[in-house]
């Protein structure tokens, strides 16, 4: 198998198994779980994944003067980006919110343009108007019933936090630290976060129930699956094959999410629904196929540094 076949496979894997959420999640909230909860131990799981996988590649847990900080804030944004998502399955198809939080590249060149006055070309204007058309499309569901306004807010909330994560890691002190040192802490700071919210909340941190022990299964897969695989692969896409069909690769994320929804959670897909997903896959991978947004994209998921091959 040469190169290119193993990095488009490898880049398949890490956006499916992101695409995993939904699958881990939904049964847990069918449970009465809460998303406090659910992504308490998702992150509790995943900090010592992210740990080992920084100690086999020689990382220092050290932080230097200036870092504290800019991860602080950063943690905050991305637990707010993963709490809004895991918040809007509560009130829509997860398939659906899915395929919303993937605009995060469009919003991401938008993000550069107005703050940090990149040229916004006319192809990146039309494909914005063509993923605010499919998100139009979507907005009506399976059975014609109008999707919920708070949870559409919500999972564009989410979209917009992790766009303004990945700009920020890019644009901060933190540039020039290894990105799975910075990803640790993090989610140190998320779980943090959610272990407090969730304490303070009515019930505290809830587990899954004693005669239902598979549900713990769901709960380690959510570190597993859409943390630690899903980062492993998409480095070794990059390696194989570079940044930009790894980015593009990434419209599996959402198909994956729809397949479980429909397939196992009994999720509508009709005609205009369809339609919706293709016009936000297809304006998306436009954008991310310009290149001007792929270095800054794919920094923020490159997580170890590159492996020389003879």
């Amino acid at each position: 198998m040469n190169t290119k076949v193993k990095g488009y496979i490898l880049g398949a894997i890490a956006a499916a198994a992101y695409g995993t959420n939904p699958l881990f999640t939904l049964p847990l909230y069918a449970e009465g779980m809460h998303p406090d909860s659910v992504l308490f131990f998702r992150y509790l799981f995943a900090i010592p994944i992210l740990g080992l996988m920084l100690r086999q590649r020689g990382r220092s847990f050290r932080i230097g003067k200036g870092e504290a900080v800019p991860m602080i804030i950063l943690g905050i944004v991305f637990a707010l980006s993963s709490l809004t998502l895991f918040q809007s399955y509560n009130y829509m198809d997860a398939g659906i919110a899915s395929t919303i939080l993937f605009v995060y590249p469009i919003l991401v060149a938008v993000i550069m343009a107005v703050i940090f006055k990149e040229r916004l070309g006319i192809s990146t204007l039309i494909c914005l108007l063509m993923a605010v058309g499919g998100i139009g499309l979507l907005y009506k569901a399976g059975d014609g019933t109008t999707l919920s306004l708070t949870g559409t807010l919500l999972v564009i909330a989410s979209s917009t936090s992790y766009a303004i994560y990945i700009v920020a890691i890019n644009k901060t002190s933190l540039k020039d630290v290894a990105t799975l040192k910075v990803t640790f802490y993090v989610v140190l700071v998320g779980w943090i976060m959610f272990a407090a919210r969730a304490l303070m909340s009515e019930g505290g941190i809830q587990t899954p129930p004693a005669d239902k022990w598979w549900l713990w299964l769901c709960l380690i897969a959510l570190a597993v699956f859409p943390t630690a695989i899903s980062l492993g692969c998409t480095t070794g896409a990059i390696q194989y094959i570079g940044s930009t069909p790894t980015a593009i690769l990434g419209a599996l994320e959402p198909v994956t999410a729809v397949f479980f929804g429909v397939t196992i959670f009994g999720e509508q897909l009709t005609p205009r629904i369809i339609l919706g997903f293709v016009m936000i896959i297809t304006a998306v991978s436009i954008v991310v196929a310009g290149g001007k947004i792929t270095t800054p994209l794919v920094r923020f998921r490159k997580m170890f540094p590159r492996i020389k091959r003879k």
